[in-house]
């Protein structure tokens, strides 16, 4: 039976950043996945979402090695642009900034496509002697003891670490394996994920326009093809998903350009779709025995104001943290569920409120909420503390 220190179970985003950052920091990790990490935009399967790093998710990829990687690629976040579309027509009728100059003098993040974080944070892993990354090789049982956790392979090899971090996915093997129950919010939504050009800039904003469904929103990228370019994250009911994904090209352009309210010009799809369910989930505990939980294996949030992965970041932050000197002990991991699940449950109910707002589809409604915004917007206190709190800072 072989050893590691730390078993990263989970090789999306959040799980090889868990790798960097604790290989960095000078443990053994073995991180595993039973799908290799695919980091070419045109491959199929290819994750076309992108990733916002708000500021204080900065620290931990710099430390993890990361950032000196990614930096080149992303595109800064300067302004949150919130636009209420929910009249009568698709267009805009109220629009607010939230500039990040107002409480920093750093944007409010940054902005890269998930497939090339994939491609950069496996070239880190890469160059780590103390980290081994395993693609194609999953969790196929977890035994959680006091003193160490036994870990069996999908290729039958078995391994006992100190600490397993389960950073795999929202149906996550180790937390089933633990027994760990969950709370499940759905809204019978799903988002499409892809790219565009535009004709105007988008001036690093990152822009939400809100009627009925759930948001629309565009995110800055890096210009592609010598054109203004941003990544969709579209959200809507799943009847309507269907409708729009099944439209020929020219009338799914005419639609994605009604949606966008012209905010940016005209919208030329880019990449192909992508869909994902929406959902809300909270695992009932973020640990076990020398196991704890990270990103969606704990929560899950709708895509909305760049909380998802930000989230993930703050788990793997202050599991290093708790964790020094004594990874997986009783002790770091009572720590680590006491700071983080509170956390993220106050989260996950500000974001299902403002998600299940965003999908009023009733216009007196719909007037309501252009009016909350509007006033919540003008007294300049309220508008610092609600992007201090966007951005996980006091």
């Amino acid at each position: 039976m072989e050893r590691t220190e730390i078993l990263v179970s989970g090789g999306g985003i959040a799980g090889l950043i868990a790798a960097a950052a604790f290989g960095s920091a000078g443990h053994q990790v073995t991180c595993v996945d039973p799908a290799p990490p695919i980091t070419d935009e045109a491959a199929e399967g290819s994750d076309l979402r992108s990733t916002a790093f708000l500021h204080p998710s900065i620290a931990v990829l710099s430390a993890a090695g990361l950032w000196e990687r990614l930096a080149p690629h992303a595109t800064p976040l300067q302004v949150m642009r919130i636009i209420d579309a929910g009249g009568k027509m698709s267009q805009a009728r109220l629009t607010r900034d939230f500039d990040a100059a107002e409480i920093s003098d750093q944007p409010f993040g940054w902005n890269l496509p998930n497939w090339l974080l994939k491609r950069e944070i496996s070239a880190r892993l890469a160059t780590l002697q103390n980290v081994r990354f395993l693609p194609g090789t999953g969790t196929a049982g977890l035994i959680a003891r006091e003193n160490e956790a036994l870990v069996t392979l999908t290729d039958g090899k078995r391994l006992r670490a100190d600490l397993v971090i389960g950073a795999d996915g929202r149906n996550s093997p180790v937390r089933q394996a633990l027994g760990i129950g969950t709370r499940t919010l759905r809204y019978g939504q799903k988002a499409l994920a892809f790219a565009v050009t535009h004709d105007r800039p988008h001036d690093n904003i990152s822009t939400e326009i809100h009627r009925s469904g759930g948001p629309f929103t565009l995110v800055p990228l890096p210009d592609r093809d010598g054109k203004p370019s941003s990544a969709v994250v579209w959200m809507e009911r799943g009847p309507e998903t269907a409708r729009l994904r099944a439209l020929p090209p020219e009338e799914f352009s005419a639609e994605l350009n009604r949606r966008s309210a012209g905010v940016l010009g005209h919208l030329t799809q880019a990449t192909r779709l992508t869909e994902w369910p929406i959902i809300s989930q909270i695992a009932d505990n973020f640990t076990g025995p020398r196991t704890a939980l990270i990103a969606e294996a704990a929560h899950v949030v709708p895509p909305i104001g760049a909380q998802g992965l930000n989230m993930s970041v703050a788990d793997l932050a202050a599991l290093i943290e708790l964790s020094s000197g004594s990874p997986g002990s009783r002790a770091s991991l009572d720590a680590y569920n006491r700071r983080r699940r509170p956390e993220a449950l106050a989260r996950l109910i500000g974001i299902d409120a403002l998600n299940r707002t965003s999908m009023i589809s009733a216009r007196p409604l719909r007037d309501l909420r252009a009016a909350a915004l509007g006033s919540l917007y003008a007294v300049a206190p309220v508008r610092r503390v609600l992007m201090r709190a966007g951005l996980g800072v006091s």
